[in-house]
């Protein structure tokens, strides 16, 4: 076994097929397994079990993306995984062969191909006990990509997003991710290691997976999304009305009695309806929702973009309000949402 700079090769593993050019971590040392992968997703305690020390291997293919990665990681023998909090991301798991056994702080499961998939929260301590050469596929999405989405979807101010682990691979949304990380997948092999995603490419696939997520599985959220896209109960067609003009003309001036006019109601029936059916007056949806462009906008910007040009397209006049809310909904400045994919 040899090391080169920030890899450790070690003789190919025969099973290690998905993203095979994208190789960084192989070998039968347990101890570089552990730093070498430790580097790639997060410090953590790598364990054989059962006496399968001797059976040992560990092989990691990443392709990397702006604000996520796609991953190929598979041991030999049996393993126990002990991460803690993952804190800067979140781990979608897709098995491929063995198993797993997932025990989170309020949840155990056991993940295998074609019935059970796990999905890991950065904020709740983990462990994992991966069985019978487990390999599996797994999509990383950046921390902040899922709590900003989440917080444009649910009207509130970015916080902590905590899923549900277990994801039912047989239903429809295990059978959607299951198709799209295969596509991921596919597409980055085809690519190879030194073709470049486009910009536009990476956004559509980040988006793709952020807002079937945060749709889809439950999570921490679910309640303050629902409540906020009138999910909860029967949603009255005068309102339906409204949010949907809200939607479609964000970035236009309006006013409370052209919209009561929309809905077909007075003044103040539409805005106790907003307060009921949406948890939210009519300005403060109408400013969440320029602020969920905002942060759309900035995170596809193309070389060369201004803020202030993007603002001034999504109706915002005032700049330093605008600063100010977006940072109070998502928890840093415009520019360093720009900065920080650009």
């Amino acid at each position: 076994m040899t090391a080169v700079g920030n890899e450790v090769s070690a003789s190919a593993n025969p099973a290690s097929t998905r993203l095979k050019d994208f190789a960084r971590v192989a070998t039968a040392r347990v101890d570089d397994a552990a730093e070498a992968i430790g580097r790639i997703f997060c410090p953590h305690d790598l364990t054989p079990v059962d006496h399968s020390a001797s059976d040992f291997s560990a092989h990691h293919n990443c392709a990397d993306f702006d604000g996520f990665s796609v991953n190929y990681v598979a041991y030999g023998g049996s393993v126990a995984i002990n991460p803690g909090c993952l804190d800067r991301f979140f781990l979608l798991q897709m098995p491929l062969s063995g198993s797993a056994a997932v025990r989170t702080a309020a949840r155990e499961l056991t993940t295998g191909p074609r019935h059970t998939a796990s999905l890991l929260s950065p904020t709740i301590p983990t462990e994992m006990t991966w069985r019978g050469d487990c390999a599996q596929l797994i999509l990383l999405l950046d921390r902040k990509l899922v709590e900003h989405r989440a917080a444009a979807l649910g009207g509130v101010a970015v916080r902590p997003v905590e899923f549900d682990p277990a994801v039912a691979l047989s239903g429809p949304l295990g059978q959607t991710l299951s198709a799209k990380i295969e596509q991921l997948v596919t597409a980055a092999e085809q690519l190879g290691p030194r073709k470049a995603l486009s910009a536009v490419a990476a956004a559509d696939w980040r988006e793709s997976f952020l807002n079937v997520l945060l749709n889809e599985q439950r999570h921490s959220l679910s309640s303050a999304i629902d409540v906020f896209n009138g999910r909860t109960e029967a949603q009255p067609a005068a309102l339906k009305r409204v949010r949907a003009y809200l939607e479609s003309r964000a970035t236009e001036p309006m006013d409370l009695a052209e919209l009561a006019e929309i809905a077909g109601t007075g003044i103040r029936a539409l805005q106790l309806g907003f307060r009921r059916h949406f948890g939210t007056t009519v300005s403060e949806m109408l400013l969440d929702i320029r602020l969920a462009h905002l942060n759309a906008r900035l995170k596809t910007a193309r070389p060369g973009e201004r803020i202030v040009d993007i603002a001034f397209d999504l109706g915002f006049t005032h700049l330093s309000r605008m600063a100010s809310a977006y940072r109070a909904k998502f928890g840093e400045s415009p520019k360093a949402t720009l900065q920080r994919l650009s």
